[in-house]
């Protein structure tokens, strides 16, 4: 595909425009964003259109294109399109000319593109759909999840809540999970206004469709309950779309009657967006209380934040979503009936409470602006889609050599997606074997290859080097006393990278190298990844990735915790780990076991420890597993470079470490403390005084500026251009 400088987006709802509730604003605002960010969009409309309410304004916009599959006869009948329609309608329209991105809203829709190899890597996936409690989950639904990860570029998640479940539940959504919030779009002549303070009859108002768990039967009679209590009030319901409830089968019935004829109801239909919004913004209160099964939800209203940003103060059911939205102290949350009456009416009656609601709402909608939405959109298409520096026509053709590229992955990705750079893997099955007659056809071809691993493979490919190519060698821990490094032909050689300037240091020493030959290139921290909200109590929680080998020193960890639990037992060792037992490597050692046998016979007599350390099972989502976590511990007797620490600091936690050798070239000295008592005497101190945040704020923006993976990827860049 050529790199053009605008990118064209194709997007599909599983949504009826014609119907106004979430998923189709969705629609709208993921297109106005796309379009912002700079991209040319293509919507393409599961259903007829019956009415122009929501499709309209989009009608208006330049570099977007609405497709109508039914109107142009690409599909027969009235109904919407199914999946497998609308599969193939987005094939055929991409055939046409193909899409830089595929923005897909739905599993279902999702699943199966994601069995079509023609999307594969473009699919950019919005899930909301995605059963929220583990039993939901079960081997068919996380296989459906697994493949729409692996097929897509990118996972749109609407809340860091539904993030951080994806990624516990499906492996291969970890790193590509990118929020991207509901989106906030007001009419020129709405936007800046003022809340308008209950005077006369308290106006409330409801947006959306009508449904049994959304409490929008219950609404109709909050003007009679308000009555009673000597408020004056009246309800505005706008919306025409009544849900046939399998459980309740009398409901949509009895819900058109509380409509048509309920004491206090004006009910004003289905109207444009915009018209809705002025209604609502004619209104005192907006109304978004649902019934307590949906507090679990991982979604966010779109229509809490309209009202926010419209000045309205909302009536919301209390959860840790919206607590982090608003504030625990909120005085419009409600859970019940008699609660929504209740808040009402102190509301109704207190100027104060009022004002206070509404700036909390207001304050919210703000970061949930169009906006934001292209800003972060830009960002990420930045990312994706990386600006030439050479010519795309002819690239540097690149190879990366090695049998496991898994601290490779994403400068390999970095790398793939730069548009003047051709990328081929040669990835050999073991330390020394590989497909021989590959390799030399990939050799004749390179202008540039890089050795993950000072390995056979870089031996290979130094006895194979023609003298026009450039050949980069990266060098870990454990290859100095492998004896590979001392036959390797130096001289065929640009650069051998290291990760720290002490393992360079050690590498010049043990080879005799020239200087200049060696080089450091950190290792990379997804930043953009690792950054998310902590959860209460973080500044108590330790964290530990990775406990096995034995010179990972677990029982100084232990050490710590056991300390700071004398002095305050809030405080927790969290520990991410696989089981020594798990690794046969390790297990088989004697010395090993024996160490391991003494530390959790220490774990199992110490009340204090049992109850303090928490053991976390492996795996690969420790972005969500960071945000419980305050303190990242690193004990370790000896380290090349030590990426927990690295990854804590770059989700918001401070790092602990030892004066393990090199770790004063790698971390500042602030971080560095003699034994674990000093250790745990900086963690209270720390706490007590109250500079957790501003210790942490310190840690995370000396990360950003040496370890994030776009200052990282940078270097290498550089490196393969020459």
């Amino acid at each position: 595909m050529t790199h053009p400088t605008v990118r064209r987006a194709l997007v599909y709802g599983d949504v009826d425009l014609n119907l106004i509730d979430g998923s189709a604003i969705w629609a709208q605002s993921m297109v106005r964003a796309l379009r912002e960010a700079g991209c040319e969009v293509t919507l393409v409309l599961k259903a007829p259109i019956r009415t122009g309410r929501l499709v309209d304004p989009l009608l208006a916009l330049d570099r977007v294109t609405v497709r109508r599959p039914h109107a142009e006869g690409l599909v027969e009948g009235e109904a919407g399109m199914t999946v497998a329609q609308a599969h193939r309608v987005l094939a055929a329209i991409d055939a046409e000319r193909p899409h830089d991105l595929v923005v897909v809203r739905g599993r279902a829709l999702a699943a199966s593109l994601a069995g079509d190899g023609a999307f594969q890597g473009r699919m950019w996936s919005y899930l909301t759909d995605v059963p929220q409690l583990l039993d939901g989950l079960d081997n068919a639904v996380l296989g459906e999840l697994g493949r729409i990860a692996r097929a897509s570029r990118v996972l749109l998640c609407q809340t860091e809540e539904l993030r951080c479940h994806l990624e516990q539940a499906v492996p291969a959504a970890c790193g590509k999970c990118v929020l991207f919030p509901p989106v906030v779009v007001l009419p020129p002549e709405l936007e800046g206004r003022a809340p308008t303070a209950p005077n006369g009859p308290l106006r409330l108002v409801y947006t959306g469709k009508f449904a049994l768990r959304w409490n929008t039967y219950e609404m109709t009679g909050l003007p009679g309950r308000l009555a009673s209590r000597g408020v004056d009030a009246e309800l505005h319901m706008v919306g025409d779309k009544i849900h046939d409830e399998r459980s309740d089968p009398g409901y949509a019935d009895r819900m058109r009657r509380a409509l048509e004829a309920g004491p206090g109801v004006v009910w004003h239909g289905g109207h444009p967006r915009e018209k809705a919004m002025a209604i609502a913004a004619d209104a005192h209160v907006g109304l978004s209380w649902r019934r307590p099964e949906m507090d679990a939800s991982l979604e966010l209203s779109t229509k809490v934040l309209e009202f926010g940003a419209l000045g309205l103060p909302v009536v919301l059911n209390r959860n840790p979503m919206h607590e982090t939205l608003l504030g625990a102290d909120y005085p419009l949350f409600a859970r019940t009936e008699n609660d929504v009456v209740n808040v009402l009416a102190h509301v109704a009656r207190d100027a104060s409470a009022y004002a206070l609601a509404a700036e909390r709402c207001r304050e919210a909608a703000a970061r949930f602006t169009l906006a934001r939405a292209a800003d972060r959109l830009r960002d990420r298409l930045a990312k994706v889609f990386p600006a030439p520096a050479g010519d795309p026509a002819r690239p540097t053709r690149v190879v990366v050599a090695g049998h496991d590229l898994k601290f490779f992955t994403r400068l390999l990705e970095h790398l793939e997606a730069l548009p003047d750079v051709e990328v081929i893997v040669d990835k050999w099955r073991g330390l020394a074997e590989h497909d021989e007659v590959r390799s030399r056809n990939l050799a004749a071809w390179a202008d540039v290859v890089i050795c993950e691993w000072c390995g056979p493979n870089a031996l290979w490919y130094a006895e194979n080097k023609r003298p026009d190519q450039r050949l980069y060698v990266r060098l870990h821990r454990f290859e100095l006393t492998s004896g590979w490094p001392r036959k390797l032909d130096i001289d065929k050689v640009d650069q051998v990278i290291c990760v720290s300037p002490h393992y360079a240091s050690l590498t010049r020493a043990d080879t005799g190298w020239p200087a200049e030959k060696v080089t450091v290139i950190p290792n990379w921290v997804d930043v953009d990844q690792l950054d998310r909200p902590k959860l209460p109590d973080a500044r108590f929680h330790l964290g530990f990735i990775g406990a096995a080998p034995s010179r990972k020193r677990l029982d100084l960890a232990l050490d710590v915790v056991e300390e700071l639990r004398r002095r305050d037992p809030r405080f927790t060792l969290f520990v991410k780990t696989k089981m020594p037992w798990e690794y046969w490597w390790i297990w088989k050692r004697a010395e090993e076991r024996a160490h391991y046998e003494k530390l959790f016979a220490r774990l199992a007599a110490s009340d204090s420890l049992r109850d303090g350390v928490v053991f976390d099972p492996y795996g690969r989502d420790v972005a969500s597993w960071l945000r419980r976590v305050g303190w990242v511990l690193s004990t370790s007797d000896d380290e090349s470079f030590h990426l927990a620490p690295a990854e804590g600091m770059a989700s918001g936690a401070i790092p602990l470490l030892l004066p393990w050798p090199g770790v004063g070239t790698i971390y500042d000295a602030r971080w560095i403390h003699p034994d674990p008592t000093a250790m745990a005497d900086a963690v209270e101190m720390t706490v007590k005084t109250g500079r957790w945040e501003e210790e942490r704020e310190l840690a995370r923006r000396q990360l950003r500026e040496t370890y994030a993976l776009d200052v990282v990827a940078d270097a290498w860049t550089r490196l393969v251009r020459g």
